[in-house]
């Protein structure tokens, strides 16, 4: 099965290879994503909600002008720019990775907050859940005010995690959705679990293949 994967940022050739080197590594057998630049008039990166709104409109527009020979698509973004709220009427499905895994989360009945770059994001990611219909499992995100190149640095995200995870946790979360599709969180000893959304949504989708 093949995935096409969009990014909801305009990237340089850079990025984009290390981001196509992570889903090499995390899509299990059965499904291949391939990742494409969303395009040069989409924003640099998610810093306000004009700017969340401009990604939006810009991977729905490289989603519709995709070609064929993909089974599947998802923007590369846990935010889901242009993902439908309810099942997608296209033939070709397009999946969001906070969909399927926050969905999934629920459906275990866990308790679930997030971490997330800055308050741009987490605005969004607040009306995603509500969207959705996951508030109820909801305990809030907490933001780790990072810069974009925080994203590619995994030792500076991880040292901010400890104590967003933390108050999670006394809120009733167990589980804590990492709210970047494109960073490796290392296991730590953390009161509640670190759920890296582009992972557990990748072996989601392979149960189709």
């Amino acid at each position: 099965m093949r995935a096409l994967a969009v990014t909801p940022i305009h990237l340089p050739p850079e990025e984009i290879r290390r981001r196509q080197a992570r889903y090499d590594r995390l899509a299990p057998p059965g499904l291949e994503v391939e990742l494409v630049d969303v395009g040069a008039a989409a924003p640099a990166s998610l810093d306000t909600d004009e700017s969340v709104r401009a990604s939006e409109r810009q991977v729905a527009a490289a989603l519709a002008r995709a070609g064929d020979g993909y089974d599947l698509a998802f923007p590369d973004c846990v935010l889901d720019p242009a993902v439908p709220d309810t099942v997608s009427a296209d033939p070709r499905p397009v999946h969001g990775l906070l969909k399927l895994s926050a969905t999934y989360l629920a459906g275990k009945g866990v308790r679930f907050g997030a971490v997330v770059r800055n308050e741009a994001i987490a605005a969004e990611f607040g009306k995603r859940i509500a969207a959705y219909g996951l508030s109820a499992y909801f305990a809030g995100t907490r933001v780790l005010d990072l810069p974009f190149e925080a994203i590619a640095d995994t030792g500076t995200w991880n040292r901010a995690v400890g104590a967003a995870v933390r108050e999670l946790a006394s809120l009733g979360a167990t589980a804590v959705i990492n709210g970047c599709s494109a960073v490796d969180v290392e296991p730590a000893d953390l009161p509640a679990r670190i759920v890296d959304p582009t992972a557990l949504a990748l072996r989601l989708l392979a149960v189709e293949a």
